[in-house]
Protein backbone atom coordinates (compact mmCIF):
# COMPACT_ATOMS: atom_id res chain seq x y z
CA UNK A 1 0.00 0.00 0.00
CA UNK A 2 2.89 2.33 0.71
CA UNK A 3 4.22 1.88 -2.83
CA UNK A 4 0.77 2.62 -4.24
CA UNK A 5 0.54 5.79 -2.14
CA UNK A 6 3.98 6.91 -3.39
CA UNK A 7 2.98 6.20 -6.99
CA UNK A 8 -0.24 8.21 -6.55
CA UNK A 9 1.77 11.09 -5.05
CA UNK A 10 4.19 10.99 -8.03
CA UNK A 11 1.33 10.95 -10.55
CA UNK A 12 -0.32 13.90 -8.78
CA UNK A 13 2.97 15.80 -8.89
CA UNK A 14 3.41 15.15 -12.63
CA UNK A 15 -0.18 16.19 -13.33
CA UNK A 16 -0.05 19.39 -11.26
CA UNK A 17 -1.31 22.66 -12.72
CA UNK A 18 1.30 25.05 -14.06
CA UNK A 19 1.96 28.20 -12.07
CA UNK A 20 0.93 31.19 -14.24
CA UNK A 21 3.74 33.27 -12.70
CA UNK A 22 6.45 30.99 -14.09
CA UNK A 23 7.50 31.28 -17.72
CA UNK A 24 6.13 28.57 -19.97
CA UNK A 25 8.64 26.08 -21.38
CA UNK A 26 7.81 24.72 -24.80
CA UNK A 27 10.15 22.04 -26.17
CA UNK A 28 8.93 22.71 -29.74
CA UNK A 29 10.16 26.31 -29.54
CA UNK A 30 13.51 25.15 -28.16
CA UNK A 31 13.89 22.53 -30.92
CA UNK A 32 12.93 25.08 -33.58
CA UNK A 33 15.45 27.55 -32.21
CA UNK A 34 18.19 24.90 -32.18
CA UNK A 35 17.43 23.89 -35.75
CA UNK A 36 17.39 27.49 -36.98
CA UNK A 37 20.72 28.18 -35.27
CA UNK A 38 22.25 25.09 -36.91
CA UNK A 39 20.92 26.13 -40.31
CA UNK A 40 22.27 29.67 -39.86
CA UNK A 41 25.69 28.33 -38.84
CA UNK A 42 25.72 26.01 -41.87
CA UNK A 43 24.81 28.83 -44.23
CA UNK A 44 27.45 31.12 -42.75
CA UNK A 45 30.04 28.35 -43.03
CA UNK A 46 29.14 27.68 -46.68
CA UNK A 47 29.18 31.37 -47.52
CA UNK A 48 32.56 32.08 -45.94
CA UNK A 49 34.13 28.86 -47.23
CA UNK A 50 33.00 29.58 -50.78
CA UNK A 51 34.18 33.17 -50.56
CA UNK A 52 37.57 32.58 -48.94
CA UNK A 53 38.63 28.96 -49.64
CA UNK A 54 36.90 27.48 -52.71
CA UNK A 55 39.44 27.11 -55.57
CA UNK A 56 41.89 29.43 -53.86
CA UNK A 57 39.39 32.00 -52.65
CA UNK A 58 38.49 35.41 -53.94
CA UNK A 59 41.57 37.21 -52.65
CA UNK A 60 43.92 34.98 -54.68
CA UNK A 61 42.12 36.11 -57.83
CA UNK A 62 42.04 39.87 -57.20
CA UNK A 63 45.71 40.66 -57.88
CA UNK A 64 45.87 38.64 -61.15
CA UNK A 65 42.58 40.17 -62.32
CA UNK A 66 43.86 43.69 -61.68
CA UNK A 67 47.13 42.83 -63.40
CA UNK A 68 45.22 41.61 -66.48
CA UNK A 69 42.90 44.65 -66.45
CA UNK A 70 45.83 47.05 -66.23
CA UNK A 71 47.59 45.26 -69.08
CA UNK A 72 50.75 44.05 -67.35
CA UNK A 73 49.96 40.39 -68.00
CA UNK A 74 47.66 38.38 -70.20
CA UNK A 75 45.19 35.72 -69.16
CA UNK A 76 47.50 33.08 -70.60
CA UNK A 77 50.23 34.13 -68.14
CA UNK A 78 47.93 33.00 -65.32
CA UNK A 79 47.08 29.65 -66.92
CA UNK A 80 43.82 30.62 -68.62
CA UNK A 81 43.30 28.63 -71.82
CA UNK A 82 39.53 28.79 -72.19
CA UNK A 83 36.46 28.88 -69.99
CA UNK A 84 35.39 25.24 -69.84
CA UNK A 85 38.88 23.71 -70.07
CA UNK A 86 41.64 25.37 -68.09
CA UNK A 87 41.06 28.57 -66.20
CA UNK A 88 44.30 28.60 -64.22
CA UNK A 89 44.23 31.01 -61.30
CA UNK A 90 40.70 32.05 -62.15
CA UNK A 91 39.25 28.56 -61.51
CA UNK A 92 36.08 28.87 -59.43
CA UNK A 93 35.59 32.60 -59.86
CA UNK A 94 31.85 32.15 -60.44
CA UNK A 95 31.35 30.56 -57.02
CA UNK A 96 33.56 33.17 -55.35
CA UNK A 97 31.63 35.98 -57.02
CA UNK A 98 28.27 34.46 -56.07
CA UNK A 99 29.42 34.16 -52.45
CA UNK A 100 30.62 37.78 -52.51
CA UNK A 101 27.25 38.98 -53.80
CA UNK A 102 25.37 36.94 -51.18
CA UNK A 103 27.70 38.20 -48.43
CA UNK A 104 27.09 41.82 -49.41
CA UNK A 105 23.34 41.14 -49.58
CA UNK A 106 23.33 39.58 -46.09
CA UNK A 107 25.41 42.42 -44.68
CA UNK A 108 23.06 45.06 -46.12
CA UNK A 109 20.04 43.30 -44.62
CA UNK A 110 21.73 42.93 -41.23
CA UNK A 111 22.73 46.59 -41.32
CA UNK A 112 19.13 47.64 -41.99
CA UNK A 113 17.81 45.41 -39.19
CA UNK A 114 20.40 46.83 -36.80
CA UNK A 115 19.51 50.45 -37.58
CA UNK A 116 15.76 49.75 -37.29
CA UNK A 117 16.35 48.31 -33.85
CA UNK A 118 18.59 51.24 -32.90
CA UNK A 119 15.91 53.74 -34.00
CA UNK A 120 13.22 51.93 -32.01
CA UNK A 121 15.46 51.81 -28.93
CA UNK A 122 16.04 55.58 -29.06
CA UNK A 123 12.31 56.38 -29.06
Amino acid sequence: MKALARLKKLVDWLDAEDDPQNPHYDPVHLATTCMLVLVAIGLLYWLLWTLLVYEGGLFAKIAPAVSVLVGRHSLKDYGYLGDPYAMGVFEGWQGNLAALILTVFVLVILHQVYWEGARKARK
